[in-house]
């Protein structure tokens, strides 16, 4: 039984944390939890080690006010950068297994998760089609100078008022994570009146540990400073990571309340931040460099009591939600799937919409999100899931 845990804080390490509101989260063998932005070592030629200059996001390095406020792409455009990107996220997987050999447990892994994505598919497509032609969803929004620098946003179908606003870092193992991968969790929360925004970012080996972090620092800061303008509430935003993405966000957030207690200039700040979700996400990183080339990703990697009771001690307030009999994606992807009011998702609301009545009535009165895999897939599904 895996624990999820979420945290929230608000300032930085060496002031006096501000209350912020819970977060909670679930994961199964593995728990979801934030954590802090401490040095990450190589493992291997996987992860380089986060270096003094990722997660920079000052105001010189910002992208042009012209490319900020662009708003979508074309439909071929983004079908075009779509097929570029699976065969960019295609390739640097193969690169990936070329460096660690490709031996019978990652063959084995990889043909799992071949037959997971299949019996997921139906789910898939429909939710595909929701990204591609939704006149809510608007794509590729450019943050920064980077290729990868775009995001995605999930709006609500009624944004007569500011809505509150979650900034969400996907995962995919620090190779192939993607902001589509958030389109499932855009949708539902965009469905009870919170606009999502999924930021992308390199991956490895097209860029290190430091590189994502810093593409997601700039994504962040982007939804601060910008939101607005889309209807989003800057008094309302929150942080969220699941997986890797978990990792990369509290590294950032992390990294960002380092920079404010030096006195470095920055174009966000962690008091902007209202509380921070992490799902499922992988914190005791050093333990990859003894386990990645035997076991994949280890299931030590996701205990995360450890890293709650630190940010404690620390004067933040952390809590820690343990979803009983969940796998690592049950909550992000099959619960989802399997429509009606998933925990997760119910978990968050609780906790961005706990002062707002008019947004709890609205929750309450919105249609129940129907069925998009039939039960035997999911079960089925679980069963050989990699993760």
């Amino acid at each position: 039984m895996p624990p999820a845990l979420a945290l929230r804080r608000t300032t930085a390490p060496t002031a006096r944390p501000r209350p912020a509101a819970k977060s909670q989260f679930e994961s199964p063998h593995r728990p979801a939890l934030a954590m802090r932005a401490s040095s990450v070592e190589e493992a291997g030629a996987l992860l380089a080690r986060s270096d003094s200059g990722g997660g920079r996001c000052r105001r010189s390095a910002s992208p042009r006010p012209g490319t900020l406020r662009r708003q979508s792409s074309s439909f071929r455009e983004d079908v075009g950068r779509a097929a570029s990107e699976t065969y960019l996220v295609s390739r640097l997987t193969f690169t990936l297994l070329q460096c660690l050999g490709i031996g019978y447990r990652w063959m084995s892994q990889l043909l799992a998760l071949t037959i997971y994505a299949i019996l997921l598919m139906p789910g898939f497509i429909q939710v595909g089609y929701y990204y591609f032609f939704s006149s809510q969803v608007r794509r590729s929004i450019v943050y920064g100078d980077q290729p990868r620098n775009r995001l995605d946003l999930y709006i609500p179908e009624d944004n007569s008022r500011p809505c509150p606003v979650v900034a969400f870092v996907t995962g995919g193992a620090w190779i192939i994570g993607y902001k589509a991968w958030g389109a499932l969790l855009g949708r539902r929360l965009a469905e009870r009146g919170i606009i999502v925004a999924c930021i992308d970012y390199r991956n490895f080996p097209q860029g290190t540990i430091g590189d994502m972090v810093s593409d997601a620092s700039q994504g962040i800061s982007f939804v601060c400073n910008n939101i607005a303008g889309f209807g989003g509430d800057p008094n309302q935003i929150y942080l969220m990571g699941q997986s890797a993405g978990a990792h990369i966000a509290a590294c950032a957030l992390m990294e960002q309340a380092v920079k404010e207690s030096g006195g470095h200039p920055v174009s966000w700040s962690v008091t902007q931040i209202k509380a921070y979700f992490g799902l499922s996400g992988g914190y005791n990183i050093h333990s990859l460099v003894d386990h990645f080339h035997e076991r994949g990703l280890h299931r030590s990697l996701f205990l995360s009591q450890t890293f709650v009771d630190v940010l404690q001690q620390a004067g933040a307030q952390a809590k820690l939600l343990l979803y009983e009999g969940k796998t690592h994606t049950d909550i992000f992807l099959q619960d989802p799937l399997r429509g009606g009011r998933d925990p997760l998702v119910e978990d968050v609301l609780s906790i961005i919409h706990a002062d707002d009545a008019i947004a709890q009535q609205k929750v309450a009165l919105a249609p129940t999100p129907r069925r998009l895999v039939f039960e035997w897939q999911l079960k089925l599904a679980r069963q050989i899931s990699p993760f």
